[in-house]
């Protein structure tokens, strides 16, 4: 095993605290994984990781060990990469969106950029969840929303356009809402990231700023493609992007209404750790997975 597959190695069981995760992310046996971390800590006659039977965790000297690893790697594959603007991108890119984004806007764009790129290899997720970049070896992400503190790098790229919907089913029996006091005499499907947790009422602009009212709902759900299913099943209204309702609103099964009562737009970012640690092959899929965010965007607007 050579000395930069026993660094990589190294970093991946540090980030997720798991000789059987690291083994499973590279694909590799697990005893190829233990063997390479064995064999480093002999060269550098000391121990990088504490081992349980429970956890795997760094050790002083391997917290310091990490954090030089991590800028090594990015440097030497920077350097192998300097000279290739002209050779085809290969290799692994793992990266997560949400699920109405993912089919509506990447899949239809998706087969020119693999045609253009075959040696690449495409792992997507797919979800509505905050994933861990680190722990759950993502190379990018997509979020719509307001952003945690996360030492992540963001590169914002716009924002989503909002609408609010019903069924032509569920106006037939509780209405048209033209106003906020009509809200009154409805329901809302509400979403949530987290079941559980509170969820937001109806969000609009009065007076200079966003405010939110309380609605009732008989529904909580957690995923924008169940959200969005409910409304057509006639469940209540809801708020989401238009970007990702052109079928149901072309189609009739959906119907905009209190145009003048929409939430504020939703902002979309694309994360990625920190960019010493891109390699030529994500830094291409972040620029193509940009360019379509913004043509998306832009064609949400002129709605």
């Amino acid at each position: 095993m050579d000395r930069l597959q026993a660094l990589g190695i190294f970093v991946r069981v540090a980030e997720l605290e798991s000789f059987t995760g690291a083994a499973k992310s590279l694909g590799l046996p697990k005893a190829t994984v233990s063997s390479g971390v064995q064999q480093l800590e002999e060269r550098l006659a000391t121990r990088l990781l504490s081992r349980t039977t429970r956890r795997v965790s760094l050790t002083h000297d391997g917290a310091a060990f990490y954090e030089r690893c991590k800028d090594l790697l990015a440097d030497a594959d920077e350097v192998e990469s300097m000279f290739q603007s002209g050779e085809a991108l290969a290799g692994r890119i793992r990266v997560d969106l949400s699920t109405r984004f993912a089919r509506f806007t990447v899949m239809p764009a998706l087969p020119k950029f693999l045609a253009e790129h075959p040696a690449l290899q495409l792992e997507l997720g797919s979800t509505d969840r905050a994933v861990d970049l680190v722990r759950e070896g993502y190379d990018c992400v997509v979020r719509a929303g307001p952003l945690a503190e996360s030492g992540l790098v963001v590169r914002r790229v716009g924002s989503f356009e909002l609408v609010n919907c019903a069924s032509p089913a569920y106006l037939r029996r509780h209405g048209v809402p033209r106003k906020l006091k009509d809200l009154e005499r409805h329901v809302l499907v509400h979403y949530t990231n987290s079941l559980g947790a509170k969820p937001d009422g109806w969000e609009y602009f009065e007076d200079g700023e966003w405010k939110e009212k309380p609605m009732r709902g008989q529904l909580t759900v957690n995923s924008a493609e169940t959200y969005v299913a409910a409304a057509v099943a006639g469940l209540g209204l809801i708020q989401t992007p238009r970007s990702s309702l052109e079928e149901e609103l072309r189609s009739g099964r959906l119907v905009e209404v209190m145009k003048s009562a929409r939430a504020r737009p939703m902002p979309v970012s694309i994360l990625y750790p920190h960019r010493r640690q891109l390699s030529r092959r994500v830094r291409v899929f972040i620029d193509w997975l940009e360019g379509l965010l913004r043509e998306t965007l832009s064609g949400s607007r002129g709605s």
